[in-house]
């Protein structure tokens, strides 16, 4: 039995109708904003990553460090944001906290990326021993 030329154009008006109100509907959910209103701005690289290796990247172990620590994930967050801000974010001129350590070799690796505030830091440098690290950073890599 042949359809009706009428049934088709129904059928297919229909859908159609359905496809338009759902965009409709999308397009005004995603993209309409009130008056005035602008995007938020991208996150920002806030803190910096703080990684510690052993040799050859045998172990890693790492730990974001914002200042102040709102999150509590460093376990010495305030320590090490004060030598941070004693040194103006110069890894390399951080006080430490100097101490006797013995001459074994088993170095370390650590490192520092992200943003000290406003600044970009990329910092790597590797210690004889972790006893080493620990007395020319203090808190600052004690995680």
């Amino acid at each position: 039995m042949p359809v009706h030329h009428r049934r088709r154009t129904a059928r297919a008006a229909v859908p159609a109708a359905v496809v338009a109100t759902v965009s409709a509907a999308l397009a005004g959910a995603f993209c309409a904003a009130p008056a005035g209103a602008t995007e938020p701005p991208p996150p920002a690289r806030q803190g910096l990553l703080l990684t510690i290796s052993g040799d050859h990247d045998t172990w890693i172990r790492g730990v974001r460090l914002t200042c102040p620590d709102t999150y509590g994930r460093h376990p010495h967050a305030a320590a090490a944001c004060d030598a941070l801000t004693w040194a103006r974010g110069d890894l390399d001129a951080l006080p430490g906290e100097p101490h006797v350590c013995n001459r074994q070799y088993n170095p370390v690796t650590v490192s520092a990326t992200g943003d000290w505030r406003g600044v970009p830091v990329n910092w790597r440098k590797e210690f004889p021993n972790a006893c080493t690290l620990d007395s020319a950073t203090g808190p600052v890599f004690r995680f």
